[in-house]
């Protein structure tokens, strides 16, 4: 009798196949944006994911100097960080840090999303965030996603 044989496919460095996609990130509320680019990043989206593998793609955040953030969260939020230095403790809130590196909201947001370990950190490096319309990716013929 001929049956079908399902086998377990595990990814590695070599069969995964990475895409470039772009996502506009104007008038997205910010957590609800990066939880569908960390699902991408990770590679969750595609059918051989392998949790111990970047089988993830390639994304591309534009405009993120648009990106909006619900309730009071603009003013209230506080991001911390420390100098390293005693009474080195800083905070600043969404709306300071959008005024001065506007692509690090995003970059906050989704890194928190990945693994804290070596694969979290290697898998960070597959974002590229720009406060403009403009990215100088053209050359990869990035697909765009619309969530």
């Amino acid at each position: 009798m001929d049956t079908l044989s399902y086998r377990t496919v595990s990814a590695n460095s070599a069969t995964v196949q990475k895409e470039w996609i772009v996502v506009d990130a104007k008038g997205e509320i910010l957590g609800r944006l990066a939880s569908q680019i960390a699902k991408i990043l990770r590679g969750k989206h595609k059918p051989y994911f392998t949790p111990h593998v970047d089988c993830g793609d390639n994304v591309i955040v534009i405009n993120a100097d648009k990106i909006r953030l619900t309730g009071k969260k603009m003013t209230d939020k506080e991001y911390v960080r420390h100098t390293g230095y005693p009474g080195g403790q800083r905070f600043a809130t969404p709306r300071e840090i959008l005024a001065k590196q506007p692509h690090k909201v995003v970059e906050m947001a989704v890194k928190g999303m990945l693994p804290k370990n070596r694969l979290g950190r290697s898998i960070f490096t597959n974002l590229h965030v720009y406060a403009g319309a403009e990215h100088p990716h053209a050359a990869q013929q990035p697909k765009e996603i619309k969530f």
